[in-house]
């Protein structure tokens, strides 16, 4: 079995899957239940790793539908 991946490991890899485009701009990540189980760690874990990626702006919460990618800022 795996060893589990630490914080670092995890934003990186979730980064990671965003820039491939396994997670493209506007796309709903699987729930943090789904991510919890996909990486083997705690939901409180992927609870604070997507609140990094939603301060950085990475991700974006909408109240009652998920977490999404953000979109690609136009400046």
């Amino acid at each position: 079995m795996p060893i589990p991946p630490t914080m670092g490991e995890l934003i990186e890899d979730l980064l990671s899957r965003i820039e491939v485009g396994e997670f493209p701009p506007g796309s709903k990540i699987p729930s943090t239940q789904q991510l919890s189980d996909h990486y083997d760690v705690s939901v409180s874990t992927i609870h604070r790793a997507v609140a990094t990626l939603r301060e950085q702006g990475v991700l974006v919460g909408r109240p009652g539908r998920g977490v999404f990618v953000a979109e690609p800022r136009r400046d």
